[in-house]
Order: structure tokens, then C-alpha cells, then sequence
């Protein structure tokens, strides 16, 4: 497993202030939409400034008609992020059209494909998509894995269905994960990293646990830790 930090701060000091206090680890750091809309590329090249080791993971979630997702695809590679992410939702031609422009970059981003938000509960989720949750998030990986696409984010409780259907090697990367049993906040589908490692989880990423805790790089040494002994 390795760590992704989720940068979910409410400015843009705050979240370079929490990265400078880890830049001793070499981790994933997860910006999504508040601060890629808010602080753009020159946020992404501050952090890696501070540490060049730290991978990024570009939480925008595309969903748009394939041409439109292939170009935005083609602009977050430039980007220099090392993941990117896409609503599975958006279909097989659209993940075709996004492979298929990024074919051409050599170091291009990982590219993952989100099956169901972690926030869902199975009732809201079936009210939106007539199927369970773990049915459907079972045929988005199996779609994404049958276009090229390198994993799915999914919830923890997912994983394990999720590499059956498809490959050991397929990523999973699972939020909500509340290392030691943290408050779960607005996710619905939570699981510690005792968890995340039964079920093959390859990315846990944690938000609220770290950069609520007043020394947030004790308790990434913690979860370092927990993580090299599991």
C-alpha cells in the first residue's frame, strides 16, 4: 500500500503548510477539486517543490463527452501530475478516447476510473443506478479494466471484487479510510487500514485524520508504520 494525503484545506497556505510538515515522507498527495479550481498549476508546482519525490494525484473526476474528457486528459498530462481520475459512468467510448490521446506520453499519468462515491449509501446509490453497489462497481472496473485504464477508485469494501473481476495488478485507490477507527465525517462506506490491507487496497488515502490531528506528521509516521507492518 501506499499513502495518498488528501489536500482538502480551505486555502491554499493551509494545505502548503501541511505538505511542508510531511515533505520528509515520500508519499501521494490527492488535490481535488476546491484547490485545483482555486489554486491551479502553480499549486501543484509549489508542491512539489517542497518535495520532488511527492506523487500527485489529480482528483477532477472527468465526466464530459469523449472528445472533451480526451482533451482535458491531454492537458492534465502536461501537468506533469503522476494520476488523474475519470467517472467510470462516462462510459467505454469516452475511456477509449482518453487512453487512446494519452497514448502518446511516454511517462503519462496513471488513470483511474471512480465506480461508486464513498459518500453513497446502497439506497441512494440503487435510486441512481438500479443496481447495488458492489454489482455495479464489479462492471465499471471490469469496463475500465477492458479499455486500458490502469484502476478504479472505489470504496475498501470493493477492492477485493474488484481484483477478482479483473487483475491482481488492477489499482484500486479507496477514501474514506479512517486509519484507526476515526469519526467516519460524510463518508458512508469507512474502513481502517487493517481493512484496506485485507481487501488488497493499493492507495488508502486519508484526509480529516491527518490534517485535523494536531501533529499530522506523527500521525502519518503512524500510519507509515502500520502500513510497512501489515
Amino acid at each position: 500500500m501506499e499513502l495518498c494525503v488528501a489536500l482538502d484545506l480551505p486555502s491554499a497556505e493551509e494545505n502548503l503548510a501541511l505538505a511542508k510538515s510531511l515533505k520528509a515522507y515520500d508519499i501521494w498527495m490527492k488535490v481535488g477539486f476546491r484547490a485545483y479550481i482555486r489554486d491551479g498549476k502553480t499549486f501543484i508546482e509549489a508542491l512539489k517543490a517542497i518535495n520532488p519525490k511527492f506523487k500527485i494525484f489529480l482528483d477532477l473526476k472527468l465526466y464530459d463527452i469523449p472528445n472533451t474528457m480526451a482533451d482535458a486528459a491531454e492537458e492534465i498530462a502536461k501537468l506533469s501530475v503522476d494520476m488523474f481520475n475519470i467517472h467510470a459512468s462516462a462510459g467505454s467510448v469516452a475511456m477509449q478516447a482518453v487512453m487512446q490521446r494519452l497514448a502518446n506520453y511516454p511517462n503519462r499519468p496513471l488513470v483511474l476510473a471512480v465506480t461508486a462515491l464513498t459518500s453513497f449509501d446502497e439506497a441512494n446509490f440503487q435510486m441512481i443506478y438500479e443496481k447495488s453497489i458492489e454489482s455495479k462497481a464489479e462492471q465499471f472496473a471490469k469496463m475500465s479494466y477492458e479499455n486500458g485504464l490502469d484502476g478504479v477508485v472505489c470504496s475498501a469494501f470493493e477492492s477485493r471484487a474488484v481484483k477478482a473481476a479483473t487483475s491482481e495488478h488492477f489499482l484500486t485507490l479507496c477514501p474514506g479510510i479512517r486509519p484507526f477507527g476515526e469519526d467516519a465525517g460524510d463518508q458512508q462506506r469507512v474502513a481502517t487500514l487493517e481493512l484496506a490491507r485485507q481487501e488488497g487496497v493499493d492507495y488508502p488515502v486519508v484526509g480529516r485524520p491527518i490534517y485535523k490531528d494536531p501533529n499530522p506528521s506523527q500521525k502519518v509516521d503512524e500510519i507509515l508504520k502500520v502500513i510497512t507492518t501489515l
